[in-house]
């Protein structure tokens, strides 16, 4: 990943700064000075300033600084003027991952809890998320959490999914989303819950009944003194299914009962989904990968990069940071660093140059 190509792809970011008269920073050097920042354990926009003043001289090899570091008030302003979506696009393309054809998304919301203020409500941000590869394919903001249902369709628009299996939890089942995943050529697995009441017990009452007859795979998971035990079902089947002819390309319904014994204390959960694969296998290993958004994107920024106790509140501030976030969070994840831990890689990039240009660039 080249300098000339981040480049490149930031010119297509449209500038909110003024079009008249010179202005004394390059677009480009503030966006890949911020990105840098947040790689480096970085929080804020006065962190933004302070790593650009101490690693000046090294950012003076690759960005060209016409009037020296830009001071954290015009980091400030950029970043709540600049369009979250371009910013997005262009940035994802540079880190430009090959995924595998067959990879899961995995699409799911997240309230950024710091970005509320007294103009508007916290943020909501729908992700979509590939286990394979540890990237976002893109991100979508809405008002609140109920409104991923009429986000999803919009997120799927933006997105190249074909040939790939999407996973969403209940909040996205949908007659509107199964037909446009099948418009888009990609398969789905989608939770069922209350939202979907009459379906969800139909299926509860089959598999009740004949979960013996269903194809079966299971797995176990052990550590931490805790055991996992997975059991997987999908029944193909469903010409009884009255609703069937509703969904679009539903092939499939499926349970996974999942049986957890820690310290002495055994509990267990069902779930329930509706599908267009019919291999129990890959179905079993959409569920799986599912959790990925949760476990590898969502808690990774709040634990890791800190996202619910960051300030930016102010117009696209929020967002744009949240897109900073989860660049810096597939750089982090994909370079070789040995077997060392997200904040340990960002520490070591705040203190050595060489270490920064291999995260950020790929160099070896």
């Amino acid at each position: 990943m080249s300098i000339q190509k981040i480049k490149e792809e930031l010119k297509k970011v449209s500038d909110p700064r003024r079009t008249y008269g010179n202005l004394r920073h390059k677009l480009e050097d503030i966006i890949i000075i911020g990105l840098m920042t947040i790689i480096c354990i970085g929080e804020d926009y006065a962190d933004m300033e302070n790593f650009g003043i101490e690693r000046e001289s090294w950012l003076r090899t690759f960005l060209e600084l016409p009037n020296g570091i830009p001071d954290s008030d015009t980091f400030r302003r950029v970043f709540e003027r600049l369009d979250p979506l371009e910013l997005s696009e262009c940035l994802n393309n540079w880190v430009g991952i090959e995924r595998k054809k067959r990879s899961t998304v995995n699409i799911d919301g997240k309230t950024i809890c710091g970005s509320g203020s007294a103009e508007h409500k916290a943020y909501h941000v729908v992700s979509a998320w590939v286990c394979e590869n540890q990237i976002t394919l893109g991100e979508l903001q809405t008002e609140e959490k109920s409104n991923e249902i009429t986000a999803i369709p919009e997120l799927l628009d933006m997105i190249d999914v074909e040939g790939c299996i999407v996973t969403i939890d209940a909040m996205g089942c949908q007659k509107a989303i199964t037909e446009k995943i099948t418009e888009e050529k990609a398969d789905y697995v989608i939770g069922l819950k209350g939202n979907q009441e009459t379906l969800r017990d139909d299926v509860e009452l089959y598999f009740n009944d004949f979960a013996q007859d269903a194809e079966k795979t299971e797995t176990k998971e052990m550590g931490h003194g805790r055991i996992e035990n997975r059991e997987y079902f999908l029944e193909t089947d469903i010409d009884w299914l009255f609703q069937r002819p509703e969904w679009t390309n539903l092939n499939g319904i499926g349970m996974v009962r999942s049986t957890v014994s820690e310290k002495g204390v055994v509990r267990q959960e069902t779930r329930f989904f509706i599908t267009s694969l019919t291999e129990v296998n890959d179905f079993a290993y959409a569920v799986r990968n599912h959790w990925s958004i949760e476990n590898q994107l969502h808690w990774r920024l709040d634990v890791v990069l800190r996202e619910d106790s960051a300030k930016a509140r102010k117009d696209n501030s929020p967002l744009n940071m949240n897109v900073l976030r989860k660049v810096a969070l597939s750089l982090l994840s994909k370079a070789d660093l040995g077997r060392m831990g997200l904040r340990k890689k960002m520490f070591k990039a705040a203190l050595n140059c060489s270490v920064l240009s291999k995260i950020f660039f790929g160099t070896k």
